[in-house]
């Protein structure tokens, strides 16, 4: 089969036209307004106002739907479920703070694997909103300590669950907006095969180096919107996954996904992967600004999670202080072949990357300034370079993929501008 050739501008202004009229068109809410302080809720940061705030939201739900409204306080709860047609409103001053107490968080299947109830989430519903001036913290540092002795930590399903502080797991018309979200135990804020979700003017907090704080990861989710997102964390500061490693599937992929106007302090930077296996389309990443992330934008998988990875498109792309400005390989989590590579049989999990195109991407003060790394038995194609500067200590490796550039500067202290390695396929001027 011929491969798809990649989107041209204007279909990917078609694309932007189309989600935004898609989430502009999501049903209202119903109007009633559920207060958890009349439910009993104290919000003084000590009783836990966990039932009262369920009693609101469950309220609202059987009259229709309608706004639960978190007043100035601090509200600890133990895990709460949204439902349709709800909105939760963090007035300026409330803060939904998450218990400290293990217990509270019950286990359950969430990913179709072992894990614990998130703090927030909702299921199989439509018609949420989270908005609002306030706080939703997770409380996730004792978690973090508990966290740092484990190895392999960081896979799902490895028998060491944490909770993650916002999941819609399979539901339509979300919108979460003004709020900060900070502290989880583990990721953040978790579309899961979710339909038409809206992240804007949020801000995402974790210390440097808690463990797994992803800010948003887009699970199998389809027709997003991530715009004005100022994401300062301890791992991907935007994480687009499907299926988890060895997946027996079937997997979704995750598609049609608009990333613009974001700031990215610490963390990861923009990733694709690296649990893939059911392929991600059609992205559009913009006007993102990259300031001492260990990575900018990285693609990543390996042959026990990947799958068709094609069509993104990252432009207006500013970069200081970033370790490895552009990571495409499917070696993760190595970067790079431990040695010498031999043909593997290609099968459902092979990941096959192709169509990526960065446009007007800066990038100074950078360790690596690119490395792009295909496997023998999947070699990455079409990867376009238009109008990008970069000055690292490093240049470009390519192996196993197909590279192609206009206006390309690549400024090194050490070795080449652009080295290849075995089966580098590179035009460059």
């Amino acid at each position: 089969m011929r491969p798809e050739r990649s989107p041209t501008r204007r279909q990917l202004n078609t694309l932007v036209q189309v989600i935004f009229i898609a989430t502009c068109a999501a049903p209202l809410h119903a109007s009633g307004n559920c207060d958890p302080r009349a439910f009993g809720a104290k919000g003084d940061g000590i009783s836990k106002d966990t039932l009262a705030i369920q009693a609101a939201i469950d309220a609202c739900e059987e009259s229709g739907g309608g706004t639960v409204q978190l007043s100035a306080g601090t509200y600890m709860t133990a895990p709460i479920e949204l439902k349709s047609n709800i909105i939760l409103r963090l007035d300026k001053g409330a803060i939904l703070l998450g218990s400290s107490d293990h217990q509270d968080y019950p286990p359950r299947t969430e990913f179709r694997l072992p894990d614990l109830q998130p703090l927030v989430s909702a299921k199989n519903s439509i018609n949420i909103t989270v908005i609002g001036e306030g706080v939703i913290d997770g409380a996730g540092d004792n978690w973090w300590q508990e966290a740092r002795n484990i190895k392999d930590l960081c896979i799902l399903g490895a028998g060491h669950p944490r909770p993650k502080l916002n999941v819609f797991d399979h539901c339509k018309h979300i919108v979460v907006e003004d709020v900060t979200v900070q502290n989880s135990p583990m990721w953040q804020l978790v579309p899961y095969y979710s339909d038409d979700v809206v992240i804007r003017n949020v801000r995402i907090l974790a210390p440097p180096h808690s463990p797994n704080t992803d800010a948003v990861d887009l699970f199998s989710s389809s027709h997003v919107i991530i715009d004005h997102v100022f994401a300062d964390v301890g791992d991907d500061d935007v994480a687009v996954k499907s299926g988890t490693i060895n997946s027996p599937g079937p997997d979704s992929p995750s598609r049609d996904i608009i990333i613009t106007d974001c700031t990215f302090l610490h963390g990861h930077g923009l990733s694709v992967g690296s649990e893939i296996a059911g392929g991600a389309q059609n992205i559009l990443a913009e006007r993102i600004h990259f300031e001492g992330t260990d990575n900018g934008i990285r693609i990543k998988a390996n042959r026990d999670r990947g799958n068709d990875v094609g069509h993104l498109v990252f432009r207006e792309i500013e970069m200081k202080n970033v370790k490895n400005a552009l990571v495409i390989s499917e070696y993760y989590p190595n970067i790079l072949p431990a040695g010498n590579e031999t043909t593997h049989p290609v099968t459902r999990l092979t990941p096959h990357f192709h169509d990526i195109t960065l446009e007007n991407v800066t990038a100074s003060g950078s360790e690596t300034a690119a490395i792009i790394v295909g496997l023998p038995e999947a070699p990455i194609s079409r990867v376009t370079l238009r109008h990008v500067n970069i000055s690292a200590r490093k240049g470009i490796t390519v192996g196993y993929a197909d590279v192609s550039g206009d206006d390309v500067v690549v400024h090194v202290d050490d070795g080449q501008p652009i080295t290849k390695i075995d089966g580098a396929k590179v035009t460059i001027r």
